[in-house]
């Protein structure tokens, strides 16, 4: 498996539509959630992923919520593949490529609730009470810099 973190403009076409394709398969065919996926938001974002053989098997896309403030949003987070390590693998390196490639003081993300415990391994805490969104349970999360 290779780590890839790109700009929007440096995905090729095949690694595009894959991304989109996990992104279907995980969070409208898995987790039954209906939403506006394509929103804009993938043009000013960092897309780091792990793939293998030309197939993605985890992602997550890093954007500015307040560039000014330097505080770069997660989301979209997903493995392909469970109990192999590749979602700590993912997240490792995602987090070193965002800070060496964004001007960046804070790393936040809304969690699914289930997956916390998951992301404090990696410094994230906890900064909100739990709310729903798209049906599911999720918490703010935060890690400092």
């Amino acid at each position: 498996m290779d780590f890839f973190a790109k700009n929007f403009d440096e995905l090729n076409t095949k690694e595009l539509y894959e991304i989109l394709k996990a992104r279907a398969e995980i969070f409208l065919m898995e987790q039954n959630i209906h939403y506006q996926d394509m929103d804009g938001i993938d043009y000013r974002s960092l897309h780091c992923f792990l793939a293998d053989n030309g197939k993605i098997c985890a992602y997550l896309r890093a954007f500015y919520e307040d560039e000014s403030c330097g505080v770069v949003k997660i989301g979209r987070v997903l493995t392909l593949q469970h109990g192999n390590g590749t979602g700590k693998e993912l997240m490792s390196n995602s987090i070193q490529a965002i800070q060496q490639r964004m001007n960046c003081k804070e790393i936040c993300m809304d969690a699914q609730k289930h997956a916390v415990g998951f992301y404090k391994k990696f410094g994230f805490k906890e900064v909100s009470d739990d709310f729903l969104e798209e049906g599911i349970v999720h918490v703010k999360m935060e890690l400092g810099m």
